[in-house]
């Protein structure tokens, strides 16, 4: 069996590595994992060596981020800490038989300085945002050399569109990140609707965007047949729930955030799975948890804040990424005038996602288009394996 060091840059890419790991792991392999850019939780949670010591900064990870963003990075150091993680690289490269890349153009590159075998899953990169995908220098250079012995894509149309490119073939198998929310869960409480609300997963960002949702909730109509499931991450605790709650004039009773003449609002923690499967309607400023809704076959409302990773660029990409299923109303972000649109849109959305049999056609044609089906894991983990000894 073999050693393989896993290699991504940024949270949702160190989730599909984490999976990736443990389906390795499953095979016989031996698995540590080096992320590029922040702490790295998903492998730590699935019990996956870390080399080093990792770092977060309020980014997130590098990537698609605000011009804000990038400066921030360059303030925080995060260049300089990259640099580092690339000599521990260098440094510990004999260690292990394979590189496995999950992510963009900076992993790639770190993988082709190694020198060791690469087998690269470009997670990041999609041809449906322009049609043709214009890998950045000196990306397909790299993918086309020796050490890269196999390459996977992130959807069918990327495969076909770099199989031609790259003059080798590329492999769409799946997406190990659509494998844990396609397992069924335990349901949540009955209800005749649900909207689940996705306020992202980092911090500073994630308390921005929970605020700007709150005042979308303040927006809806009270129905009492409709249930609002916040999704969120452990990271945002009790105590700092309660604060944001009283600064956006709402109260924090249990696992309830309540405002009189507002629909409430039930939190769930550890059980995005849950929510995700259980809603009709997801409002999202999140990356990777809209791809899995919308491979859940879920229609999903966005809502542009003020980044510096979910700004009206972001999704926009998102929308040429993920397709039709993917709405957002008019106005500038975080604006009384896209609130109030955002609102009206969803209440629409809400109607037609249980009765306009299109609409439910088109998302189940979409999820299968750009996501693919369960047991991308395993099919990945297996074709690694055969270049093994």
């Amino acid at each position: 069996m073999g050693r393989i060091l896993l290699l991504s840059n940024g949270h949702g890419e160190d989730l599909s590595g984490a999976l990736l790991g443990k389906a390795l792991i499953g095979c016989g392999h031996t698995v540590a994992a080096l992320p590029l850019a922040g702490l790295g939780r998903p492998y730590q949670q699935a019990g996956i060596t870390l080399l080093g010591s990792s770092h977060e900064f309020s980014t997130g990870g590098l990537g698609y981020t605000s011009l804000r963003g990038r400066l921030t990075e360059l303030v925080q150091g995060q260049i300089l800490y990259l640099l580092r993680r690339l000599l521990r690289l260098l440094l510990t490269r004999q260690r292990f038989d394979l590189i496995l890349v999950v992510g963009d153009v900076i992993p790639v590159i770190a993988a082709w300085l190694s020198r060791r075998p690469v087998a690269a899953y470009l997670v990041a990169y999609s041809s449906h945002y322009e049609g043709k995908l214009r890998l950045p220098w000196p990306c397909a250079a790299l993918l086309r050399s020796p050490n890269f012995q196999t390459v996977f894509s992130r959807d069918q149309l990327t495969a076909d569109d770099l199989s031609c490119q790259l003059k080798r073939p590329v492999q769409f198998l799946g997406n190990p990140f659509m494998d844990p929310v396609l397992t069924p869960a335990p349901p949540l409480p009955a209800a005749s609707q649900r909207i689940g609300l996705l306020p992202g997963s980092r911090r500073p960002e994630l308390d921005a965007n929970l605020e700007l949702m709150l005042q979308l909730v303040t927006r809806l109509p009270l129905q009492s047949d409709l249930s609002l499931d916040l999704a969120l991450v452990p990271s945002l605790g009790e105590d700092d729930l309660a604060m944001l709650a009283k600064r956006a004039g709402w109260m924090l009773q249990g696992d309830v955030l309540v405002r009189e003449g507002a629909q409430e609002v039930h939190v769930h923690r550890g059980a995005f799975q849950a929510v995700l499967q259980s809603s009709d309607l997801v409002i999202g400023m999140a990356g990777t948890a809209v791809e899995q809704a919308v491979g859940l076959c879920k229609p999903a409302l966005q809502l542009p804040g003020g980044g510096p990773q979910f700004t009206s660029a972001f999704a926009e990409a998102q929308r040429r990424l993920l397709g039709p299923t993917v709405f957002c109303a008019t106005g500038a972000a975080c604006s009384a005038a896209n609130l109030d649109a955002s609102a009206e849109l969803c209440m629409d959305l809400l109607s037609r996602s249980n009765t306009d049999q299109e609409l439910q056609r088109c998302c189940r044609k979409e999820a299968q288009r750009r996501l693919g089906n369960q047991g991308g894991g395993l099919r990945m983990a297996e074709a690694i394996s055969s270049l093994l000894p």
